[in-house]
């Protein structure tokens, strides 16, 4: 039961946080295409409209079918991780991940020029260093936080890598317990093997 509101409530977030993507930009193509850009703080932040074949930084503007596609197998995988995420930061990162992955994925599939072709919509212009969206700062935030998470050791279910049991066996044990001989081990000091049972 624990379990299952989790899932919904990790689906709601990120229908959510989707959504949010998608309505921002809705009111950019509505509001900003064609028109001059919105200055919020000069030469920092201002909202201008562009739509972006590739990429972040206008990268891959010649691969969108293969972006498409790499978008696709992403949100495959955090949908089949989703059940083994007992950790808030895990959860809150691959939410994040698949909200920036499908809201991306949305422009490729449904908007123009054609189907697996689309253009994202991007419109946050930072300072004139690259111009992003709702759903590359969703996919920054998790990047920051898959790594956050990846150094201090700490895996999908909330545990730590040190806390993990050992599972390797580096000597052999007698059913009692007892340390076992190594009959190819180092002779005794005095240059002699000792017996099996210990004696000289």
């Amino acid at each position: 039961m624990a379990r299952g509101r989790l899932l919904v409530g990790f689906g709601a977030g990120v229908v959510a946080a989707w959504g949010l993507d998608q309505v921002t930009k809705i009111w950019a193509v509505a509001r900003l295409e064609g028109s001059e850009p919105i200055r919020l703080v000069p030469d920092v932040l201002e909202l201008r409209f562009l739509r972006n074949p590739g990429a972040a930084f206008g990268l891959g503007t010649s691969m969108t079918v293969l972006l498409t596609i790499i978008a696709i197998g992403v949100a495959v995988v955090v949908v089949r991780l989703a059940p083994r995420l007992h950790d808030g930061v895990w959860r809150l990162a691959l939410g994040l991940l698949l909200a920036g992955t499908t809201g991306n994925l949305t422009d490729r599939l449904l908007r123009q020029p054609e189907p697996l072709k689309g253009h994202v919509v991007d419109f946050i212009d930072y300072g004139g260093l690259f111009v992003g969206n709702v759903a590359d700062i969703y996919l920054t935030v998790a990047a920051a936080l898959i790594l956050l998470q990846s150094w201090r050791g700490i895996g999908l279910d909330g545990r730590r890598d040190l806390d993990r049991p050992e599972t390797g066996k580096h000597e052999r044990t007698e059913p009692d317990g007892a340390h076992r001989a190594d009959p190819d081990g180092p002779d005794a000091p005095d240059g002699t093997r000792p017996e099996p049972d210990g004696g000289h």
